[in-house]
């Protein structure tokens, strides 16, 4: 315990030999420079509403106010004696009454004031916290940190039993709850009513609102209550999700999905509003379907398509395969843009976009 804090206290100030004559308690240990200590290295002493003071073991209700008396300050006395830079050294009383003075100076204090809002906004952008940790690389953990370590480390099988029971609790109530949803909507148990809700094309969080519930709750945990139910909507993913779409698809004489999609996007340049309109479903539920059925989707497509059709019939017209050969060749042959847009009929910017198009 000695050896511990003796790089720390070597260079710390020797406490006042008039303290040292008045301790009131026992000498604890003496540090490497002869300095005597009158509480365990790692703790503090707390005696009612006054706390021991390690350099001559007198009761205080505030040894950080006492420290200067020994010529010491509280960083110097933190580090020898193995505390957290951040412990108290003040007894509970003594604490309260700074808490509540430093709450009236918060409302009458411009200063004070000023001081918090600097405080909170520099915590809102995280500085104080890189701050922090760039003050403690490299330092060792005080004698108290490890302490607090090791009776939580202590403690670890009686937290996790009472984190698993804490768990069973949950699980009979998420049961008790979907129970009660599944015999509302006439169905037996929770797999029952999901997969049969889910073959009708449901999607979960409509089965969750209508069984009057959040909307996320089926996707928060059916895996934890029916981890079965969860791998069949999985396995059947595509046809469920396919099922909105039939009437559309009856109606248009397609046979599925990814037979439509592919005409209507990849051969016919439909866009994916168009695609949405025409069939009564979301936006976002065609990206879906494009992502399902494996099927790129072309951002802008019906007017990608549209720009593309009007280079090769301006590339065709004047005799070449592309705009970008007829640039190139123009310009090779010392054409300037503007003659280039007179031979063309098309605006200098729109033959410049092909130069390596």
């Amino acid at each position: 315990m000695v050896s511990r804090a003796g790089s720390v206290a070597a260079t710390a100030p020797a406490a006042a030999p008039v303290a040292q004559r008045s301790a009131l308690r026992p000498v604890v240990g003496v540090l490497p420079d002869g300095t005597a200590f009158y509480a365990p290295i790692g703790e503090v002493v707390v005696d009612g509403p006054r706390v021991t003071c390690h350099l001559c073991g007198r009761s205080l209700r505030s040894v950080a106010a006492h420290l200067a008396a020994h010529g010491w300050t509280k960083e110097q006395y933190c580090e020898a004696f193995g505390l957290e830079r951040g412990q108290s050294l003040e007894g509970p009383e003594t604490r309260k009454l700074r808490a509540a003075a430093l709450s009236a100076r918060l409302v009458f204090d411009p200063a004070i004031r000023a001081g918090s809002a600097a405080g909170r906004d520099r915590a809102r952008r995280g500085e104080l916290t890189r701050d922090a940790a760039e003050a403690a690389r490299g330092r060792s953990f005080p004698e108290q940190r490890r302490r607090k370590a090791a009776r939580a480390f202590a403690r670890g099988p009686v937290a996790a039993g009472a984190g698993r029971a804490s768990r069973e609790r949950a699980d009979r109530y998420l049961a008790g709850v979907a129970a009660d949803a599944a015999r509302r909507l006439g169905y037996s148990d929770l797999r029952a009513l999901v997969l049969a809700r889910a073959a009708a094309g449901a999607s979960l969080a409509a089965i969750s609102r209508e069984a009057g519930l959040h909307k996320d709750w089926l996707s928060r945990y059916l895996e934890r209550l029916d981890p079965g139910a969860a791998a069949a909507l999985r396995r059947e993913g595509t046809g469920r999700h396919d099922v909105p779409w039939h009437p559309a698809l009856d109606r248009l004489g397609f046979p599925d999905v990814a037979s439509y999609l592919r005409d209507r996007h990849a051969v016919r340049h439909w866009s994916v509003n168009a695609i949405a309109a025409e069939v009564g479903v979301s936006y976002h539920a065609v990206e879906s379907a494009l992502r399902r059925h494996g099927l790129t989707r072309v951002a802008h497509a019906a007017k990608r398509h549209a720009a593309a059709e009007r280079a090769a019939r301006v590339a065709a017209d004047l005799g070449f395969v592309s705009v970008a050969e007829y640039v190139a060749r123009r310009r090779a042959a010392g054409w300037t843009w503007g003659a280039m847009a007179d031979e063309s009929g098309q605006p200098q910017s729109w033959l410049r976009r092909h130069v390596s198009g």
